[in-house]
C-alpha cells in the first residue's frame, strides 16, 4: 500500500490530536502545514517536524494527495471547496458544514471531480463503538429498539483557548458535539427518518473562566439546550440532549436496548470505553472484552479514507455519513424553531463494520 502525503490546513487546538493519531497508520504521512496566521503555522511546523507554507502554496503542491480541513465550523465548506478545486481529497474536521446547501455543495464538487470526501468524527472506528457494533451484528441484545444518547456539561469556557467560537453559529453543544453521538448511533443503528426537538439560548453571553480568556464576555448566537427524539429507518426510536447549560448529572452517555437485552457504551467522544451488556432475565451487566484496537486515534478516519482510495471500497467516515448527520443536526433545529416533526430526506449506508483481530495500523483484513 502507497503512503498518501497529507497536508492540514489549520493549526489550532486539534491539530496536534491529528499529527499522534495520523502517525499510527503507515498509509498517511502529514508533512506539511498552513494556517491565515502564518507565525502560527510556523511554529506548529518547527514543534512537530513539518514544512509550513500559506494556504495557497500548500494547496498548489503537486506532492500533497490528502489535505484534512481544521479550520473553524463557519468555513469549513468553503475551505473544502478549495482543497477539492486543487486537485485534492479531503478530511474535513466536523461538521461537514453549518447548512445542508453547503454540505451538499462539497459532496457534488468532489463527485464531479472523481475525489473523496471524509469528515470527523472517526472514534466510531475504535474499539469502544467497534465492539458495541460486533454486539449488536453477533445478536448480543437482539434488534434495536430504541437509545439514549446525553452530552451534558457546562460550556468550554472554563478551559478552551478559544471557547468564543462555541457560541457561533455552526457550533453550541449539537453542532459541536452532537456529531459524536449521531454519528455513533447511525455506526449502532442505521439512518434516521424523522426528527422532533425542543430548544433554547439560556445565557445571552458566557463570561470565560479560562486562563487565556479571563473575564472576557462571549455572545451566544446558538441555542445551548437541544432535547431531541430521533425516529430510525428501522423503526428504533432515540432520545438525544445536548447541552452547555448543565452543571452535573448522573445520566448515561450511550445505551442501546435491543429486544433482548440493553448495552451501555462509553464515551462516544473518544476511542475507547468499556461495553457492557445485560440480557433478558439476567439483571446483571457483564463486561463485554474488546474485540477492536482502543490504540488509535483521531486520524483512523483520514487512514481508512487513504486505504479505500487505493483498493476501491467505500471509506467509513465518509462525507455521505457526515451530511446525513448534518441533515439531521438541521432538522433538529427546525423543528425546535416549527414546533413539529421534520423528515430527513438524505439516507446513508450504516458504514461497513471493521474486521476483528486487526493489529494496530490496520484497517482492512
Amino acid at each position: 500500500m502507497q503512503t498518501l502525503n497529507i497536508g492540514i490546513i489549520g493549526t489550532g487546538n486539534i491539530a496536534p490530536a491529528y499529527i499522534e493519531g495520523c502517525a499510527a497508520f503507515d498509509v498517511i504521512k502529514i508533512n506539511a502545514c498552513a494556517d491565515i496566521l502564518s507565525d502560527r503555522a510556523q511554529a506548529f511546523a518547527a514543534e512537530h517536524g513539518l514544512a509550513a507554507f500559506d494556504v495557497d502554496d500548500l494547496l498548489a503542491r503537486d506532492d500533497i494527495d490528502i489535505v484534512i480541513n481544521l479550520t473553524i465550523p463557519a468555513v469549513h465548506a468553503d475551505v473544502s471547496r478549495g482543497i477539492i478545486a486543487a486537485g485534492k481529497h479531503v478530511y474535513s474536521e466536523k461538521p461537514l458544514a453549518i447548512n445542508r446547501a453547503d454540505g451538499e455543495s462539497v459532496i457534488k464538487a468532489a463527485m464531479a471531480a472523481g475525489l473523496r470526501v471524509g469528515c470527523a468524527p472517526d472514534t466510531f472506528l475504535g474499539g469502544g463503538l467497534q465492539t458495541a457494533r460486533k454486539a449488536i451484528d453477533d445478536d448480543l441484545i437482539g434488534k434495536p429498539i430504541a437509545a439514549t444518547a446525553f452530552f451534558l456539561a457546562h460550556g468550554p469556557e472554563s478551559w478552551h483557548p478559544n471557547a468564543g467560537i462555541f457560541y457561533q453559529k455552526g457550533a453550541g453543544p449539537l453542532f459541536d458535539m452532537g456529531p459524536y453521538y449521531l454519528t455513533a448511533l447511525v455506526h449502532l443503528m442505521g439512518p434516521v427518518a424523522r426528527v422532533a426537538a425542543s430548544a433554547r439560548m439560556t445565557f445571552a453571553e458566557r463570561v470565560a473562566t479560562s486562563e487565556a480568556l479571563m473575564g472576557q464576555r462571549l455572545p451566544v448566537e446558538v441555542n445551548t439546550h437541544v432535547a431531541g427524539m430521533l425516529e430510525f429507518e428501522s423503526g428504533a426510536i432515540a432520545s438525544v440532549i445536548t447541552s452547555f447549560d448543565v452543571w452535573g448529572h448522573h445520566l448515561p452517555m450511550l445505551e442501546i436496548h435491543g429486544e433482548a437485552g440493553s448495552m451501555s457504551v462509553g464515551d462516544p467522544n473518544f476511542f475507547a470505553g468499556a461495553v457492557r451488556i445485560v440480557q433478558g432475565g439476567t439483571r446483571e451487566w457483564t463486561d463485554i472484552p474488546h474485540s477492536h484496537s482502543i490504540d488509535i486515534g483521531r486520524g483512523a478516519g483520514v487512514a481508512d479514507m487513504a486505504t479505500a482510495i487505493q483498493t476501491g471500497r467505500p471509506h467509513r467516515a465518509s462525507g455521505d455519513l457526515a451530511f446525513h448527520v448534518l441533515d439531521i443536526m438541521c432538522a433538529l433545529e427546525e423543528s425546535a424553531a416549527q414546533g413539529r416533526r421534520i423528515e430527513i430526506a438524505s439516507t446513508v449506508e450504516q458504514p461497513e463494520a471493521l474486521p476483528a483481530g486487526l493489529a494496530d495500523g490496520e484497517l482492512d483484513a
